[in-house]
């Protein structure tokens, strides 16, 4: 009859189980975490992502299928080398429209 009355709440093993569960809450939420996030590695969409938009530190990272890659401004404004292609227009109602310019031939030299 002792075996009967015995209390449950001096058992150690109790402490090891709540343990046990509060571990798996963590790892469920980490799991949901990975799974939201847009540069997920198992998911296969197209994703862009831009850190601090417009400022000095900038970070762009593209996501293509299986393949990521990160873009990182050095702060330098609109260099590079290329040519005029034509000029854009904002209407009213707040499209834009594309004029392409004729194609100008280079002479050598200039």
């Amino acid at each position: 009859m002792r075996f009967l009355a015995e209390n449950d709440s001096d058992d150690p093993i109790l402490s090891v189980v709540n343990l046990i569960d509060i571990f798996l809450v963590v790892i469920a939420i980490l799991m949901i975490i990975i799974v939201k996030n847009p540069l997920n590695p198992f998911s296969s969409k197209n994703v862009v992502v831009v850190e601090n938009p417009g400022e000095a530190d900038m970070r762009i990272m593209v996501k293509e299928g299986q393949e990521l890659t990160r873009y990182e401004t050095n702060g330098d404004i609109g260099e590079g080398k290329g040519a005029r292609a034509g000029v854009t227009y904002r209407l009213s109602d707040g499209r834009l429209v594309y004029v392409p310019e004729k194609q100008t031939e280079t002479r050598p030299g200039k």
